[in-house]
């Protein structure tokens, strides 16, 4: 899988259709059609993930398309707008911009591209990958799952990823498991459950890779495991529940095709994953990389350790973390630097040696900002991030057009900080006798 994320674009052309048009031979790839054209094709697939805000999608979109063209009618060339399809790039988990992928035999198994974002470059390993699938198939070797079309006429399927649970295993595995488990409850003789077991052990498998195991999906024989089947219920089949730690269990009502499957397990996966990263900018590259590689990052000034120690720095992080959890589907940078550190880059975005705690949101793409006017507390920050988040709220350049020099410093070592410690003055030498007699 070819996945490739872009900056800037035209704005005009960018309100239309992202960095491609129906006249390329980019074919554009959305949740609707994805599985289709991709997933169930014979071809082998270049696919790009990008976002119109990437300045390197931009600069790859010229040489994608030449790519594209060259290889138009051997390899299929396609790309995602995975800004506006979120739900796409985070079940193929584009963390970054560009992301480029290679779809081959094994269609649940996309190939990271790590070559060079040249026209040559991406036609060189489209026929290396090319020729490898070729080879595959004149050696017998199918890949696996390698496409929908083909496991579905099969009636069967690879069921290693799909775990069998029972009376004995179900409670040590399930219950308390940190994992989100989704439980499939099924009859041998039940002609929709046979109709499920490929969908199911095709979604078990990419559900796996996608979610690095954190949601697994298991089946439970019901005519077997009575015991279980009376404890939840069960009086048709297939029975579908989603088990999470905490929580009773839900029962699944969506679709029975695999990509219905995987897109609801991703979004349990995505609701209990961990937020992003809060990084203290400790150096110009924490900030530049953060920045760079999201739509926009917001970062806070904290008053100076000396004036809130340990405990009042941390309940200021506490509540950005909060706030980096309730929006994390955003894939946004979450930054922060103590007042004075970085005074240069405080001046930029107009906070400047008071009022602290401060919070801007930036645009590294534009170099613009916003600045948060309410409180730094949870509401405050929610208000301020939902109004940016629906395209409103008042924005300004950054100072000097470009973030200024970012000063390397020490990470704070979570300790109160201790006053600078000055040097003792030695009286000895002065006479105070007389220096009182001047004064009288």
């Amino acid at each position: 899988l070819l996945f490739v994320v872009g900056t800037v674009s035209c704005t005009l052309f960018l309100a239309v259709n992202g960095l491609y048009s129906a006249s390329d031979d980019v074919i554009e790839l959305t949740p609707t059609n994805f599985n289709k054209e991709v997933i169930q094709s014979e071809s082998l697939w270049l696919v790009e993930f990008y976002a119109p805000w990437c300045g390197h999608c931009q600069r790859l979109t010229p040489e994608w398309k030449k790519a594209a063209t060259a290889l138009k009618g051997v390899v299929k060339v396609g790309a995602v707008d995975a800004d506006k399809h979120q739900s796409l790039g985070g079940q193929y988990g584009v963390r970054g911009f560009p992301t480029i992928k290679i779809f081959g035999a094994n269609k649940n198994k996309a190939e990271d591209y790590q070559g060079g974002r040249t026209s040559d470059a991406i036609v060189d390993a489209a026929l290396s990958a090319l020729r490898s699938l070729v080879k595959e198939r004149l050696s017998g070797r199918s890949g696996g799952y390698s496409s929908g079309k083909q496991s579905r006429e099969s009636g069967g399927g690879d069921k290693k990823d799909v775990i069998e649970l029972t009376d004995d295993s179900f409670d040590k595995n399930v219950i308390n498991s940190d994992d989100v488990w989704m439980v499939e409850f099924y009859a041998p003789w039940c002609g929709h459950c046979k109709n499920l077991e490929p969908e199911w052990a095709a979604a078990a498998t990419e559900v796996k890779e996608q979610t690095k195991g954190k949601v697994k999906l298991a089946a439970v024989d019901a005519t077997v495991n009575q015991m279980l089947a009376s404890r939840y219920g069960i009086r048709g089949f297939p029975t579908i529940k989603i088990f999470q730690k905490g929580e009773d269990p839900v029962d699944y009502d969506g679709g029975r095709t695999r990509s219905d499957i995987i897109a609801r397990a991703l979004d349990l996966f995505s609701d209990n994953a961990p937020p992003p990263e809060l990084l203290e900018i400790i150096s110009e590259d924490v900030l530049k990389s953060t920045c760079d590689a999201h739509q926009l990052c917001i970062i806070s000034v904290l008053p100076h350790i000396l004036d809130t120690g340990a405990s009042g720095r941390n309940s200021y992080l506490d509540v950005m973390l909060k706030m980096a959890e309730k929006y994390k589907k955003k894939m946004w940078g979450w930054l922060w630097t103590e007042a004075g550190a970085q005074s240069d880059l405080e001046s930029s975005l107009g906070i400047g040696g008071f009022g602290y705690p401060a919070m801007a949101a930036v645009n590294a793409r534009k170099m613009k900002f916003a600045l948060l006017k309410g409180s730094f507390s949870e509401q405050g920050i929610n208000e301020f991030l939902r109004e940016l988040s629906v395209g409103r709220g008042s924005t300004a350049p950054v100072g000097g057009g470009a973030f200024p020099k970012i000063h390397s410093v020490e990470p704070w070592d979570g300790k109160d900080g201790e006053p600078p410690v000055e040097d003792d003055i030695d009286l000895s030498d002065v006479d105070l006798d007389d220096w009182d007699k001047d004064e009288l």
